[in-house]
C-alpha cells in the first residue's frame, strides 16, 4: 500500500538525519579530542624539591582548595570520576609512580602543562581535567603541588581509557559545556606569580578561583554543572542573592560541617571533607570577597 510505503520512506528519512548528525557531532567532537595544543614558552618553575614546608602547602592546595583528591584520590592513584552512558565513562589519572601510574613519564614542566594548561605529556587535551580553574594558581602553589604529588608513595593501580559519550559530544557542539579545559584557556596568559595571602577580599578571591568557581561557575550563581550526571544536584547560588543572609558563622558551619543555618544537610556532591580543611582566615576571606561578588539570580553561572 502506497500509505505504508510512505511511512517507511519517511522513517527512513528520520533514520538518514539521525545518522547524519550523529556522525557529524562525532567527526566534530573527534577532531577537538585528537588535538594537539602548543604552550608558548614560560619561564620554568623552580624545581620541586622535598622541602616539608612545599610539601605541606601542596597538600593544602590538593586536598582543601584545588580538591585534586576528589577525583585523583586520597592516595592519587586515580579512579571512576563519571561511568555515566551516554554520557561517558572517564577516570582520573593515577598519579603515582606504581603500576599504571604516569609520574615517572613526567617531569615537572610537562606536569605544570597538565595543570594549568589542562595538556597531556602527548600535547592532546585531558578530558574534564579542571586547568581553567587551576590556569589560576600561583607559580608557588603550582611548584608546592607538584612537590606534593611527587612525595606520594607508589599506587599500583591501572585505569581505563576514558571515553566522551554521545550526549556529551552533542552538548560539546551545542556549545552547552567544553569537556576538555585546554580549549577554554589563554595559553599565553599571564600567570600568578605569588599567592595572594592574609585574611582578606584578594586572598578570599584567589582561593574561590581556584576552589569554588568549577562547580558554582563564574559568577558564584550555581546552578546545574554542565555535562554531569543528571542525578546531580544543581550548586548553590554563593552571590548575596543566595547567600548574603548568612553570618560568618553560619558560612563556616557550612564549609565545616555540611549544614546550612536551618540545620538542614547540603548535598554529598559538596566536598565537606575538603572545604572543612581550610583555615578561619580562608574561609573568612572568601566570606569577604564573596560579600563582593554581584547579587546575580540562580543557575546564570
Amino acid at each position: 500500500m502506497k500509505w505504508i510505503r510512505r511511512i517507511g520512506i519517511v522513517f527512513g528519512a528520520i533514520i538518514l538525519i539521525v545518522a547524519i548528525g550523529a556522525g557529524t557531532v562525532y567527526a566534530i567532537t573527534g577532531s577537538r579530542l585528537s588535538k594537539k595544543y602548543v604552550v608558548p614558552g614560560e619561564p620554568p618553575l623552580a624545581a620541586a624539591t622535598g622541602d616539608q614546608v612545599l610539601i605541606a602547602r601542596g597538600e593544602h592546595i590538593a586536598t582543601s582548595i584545588a580538591k585534586c583528591a576528589d577525583c585523583h584520590g586520597a592516595d592519587l592513584g586515580g579512579g571512576i570520576v563519571i561511568d555515566a552512558m551516554p554520557i561517558g565513562h572517564v577516570e582520573a589519572t593515577n598519579l603515582t609512580t606504581g603500576k599504571g601510574g604516569v609520574l615517572a613519564s613526567y617531569s615537572d614542566a610537562t606536569l605544570e602543562r597538565a595543570i594549568r594548561h589542562g595538556i597531556g605529556i602527548d600535547g592532546r587535551n585531558l578530558v574534564l581535567m579542571p586547568s581553567a580553574d587551576y590556569h589560576n594558581l600561583s607559580d608557588a602553589d603550582v611548584e608546592a603541588v607538584i612537590a606534593y604529588i611527587r612525595s606520594r608513595p607508589p599506587v599500583d593501580r591501572e585505569h581505563q581509557p576514558s571515553t566522551v559519550g554521545p550526549l556529551l559530544r552533542t552538548l560539546w557542539v551545542a556549545g552547552k559545556m567544553v569537556p576538555i579545559g585546554a580549549a577554554t584557556i589563554t595559553h599565553d596568559a599571564p600567570h600568578t606569580k605569588v599567592t595572594p595571602v592574609g585574611n582578606n577580599v584578594d586572598a578570599g578571591r584567589y582561593i574561590a578561583v581556584n576552589g569554588c568557581a568549577g562547580c558554582h561557575g563564574a559568577t558564584y550563581s550555581g546552578g546545574p554543572i554542565p555535562g554531569t550526571p543528571p542525578d546531580w544536584k544543581p550548586t548553590a547560588n554563593l552571590t548575596p542573592t543566595g547567600i548574603g543572609h548568612y553570618s560568618l558563622a553560619d558560612f563556616t558551619r557550612i564549609l565545616r560541617e555540611g549544614r546550612r543555618p536551618d540545620g538542614t544537610v547540603v548535598d554529598t556532591l559538596m566536598p565537606v571533607k575538603a572545604t572543612k580543611l581550610m583555615s578561619d582566615d580562608e574561609i573568612e576571606s572568601v566570606y569577604k570577597f564573596l560579600k563582593t561578588v554581584p547579587p546575580k539570580a540562580f543557575g546564570l553561572r
